[in-house]
């Protein structure tokens, strides 16, 4: 794999070691310490970001981590695993973080979907904007949401055919899961930085799947 440069831009500690441990949960340790190497990241071997919200996790370390994953399983197997690491890094974690502690009130679980769903996502891009240097925004549309990454960690540096941030993808599967109280959404990456866009953009249908 090509080094990707260093951004300056950087996921708290916190974030970063959230991923990769969902990673190592999805794929075993062997597995993901292949991954480092492959991303030329062994430093990270038995050797994962401290439980702080430090600013020191580099989009360039977390983007080549997701390209390793890529490279090692082909397009499909890298997605599939991309997918589930970013359900498991929400559910291991960021449902615990500040923006979305009110989410599991009382109060919210009776609003109804729609609403729910406009507090969960903003709420979700704020974690990230005021925790990271990854800055995002969401706007409603009439059957759905638009999700967007402005500063994209997950495609950091990377030239692809296609949109590939599944891990991003997965993540807000999970976090809408939870904020609905069990449903599934449908959500597609239709822009991406890595294919050439100018954002990361994720189109999240408000009519759930199930």
């Amino acid at each position: 794999m090509e080094p990707i440069p260093k951004s300056g831009l950087y996921y708290p500690n916190k974030i970063a070691r959230i991923a990769l441990l969902a990673l190592e949960e999805v794929m075993g340790k062997n597995g993901v310490n292949a991954i480092f190497n492959l991303a030329g990241l062994p430093n990270l071997i038995d050797n994962l970001p401290p439980n702080n919200l430090d600013r020191e996790f580099d989009f360039a370390d977390f983007s080549a981590v997701q390209g390793a994953l890529e490279e090692m399983y082909g397009p499909r197997g890298g997605r599939g695993l991309a997918l589930r690491a970013g359900r498991a890094t929400f559910d291991d974690a960021l449902k615990n973080f500040g923006a979305l502690a009110g989410v599991g009130d009382m109060a919210f679980k009776v609003l109804p979907l729609q609403a729910k769903m406009r507090i969960g996502l903003p709420a979700m891009a704020k974690i990230f904007t005021q925790t990271s240097d990854q800055l995002s925004t969401v706007e409603e549309k009439d059957d759905h949401f638009v999700y967007t990454i402005h500063r994209c960690p997950v495609c950091w540096g990377r030239k692809v055919d296609k949109p590939a941030c599944f891990v991003a993808v997965g993540l807000l599967q999970a976090s809408l899961k939870w904020v609905s109280g069990g449903n599934e959404f449908r959500v597609n990456e239709s822009r991406c930085i890595a294919v050439g866009d100018p954002v990361c953009e994720f189109i999240v249908y408000k009519e759930p799947i199930s």
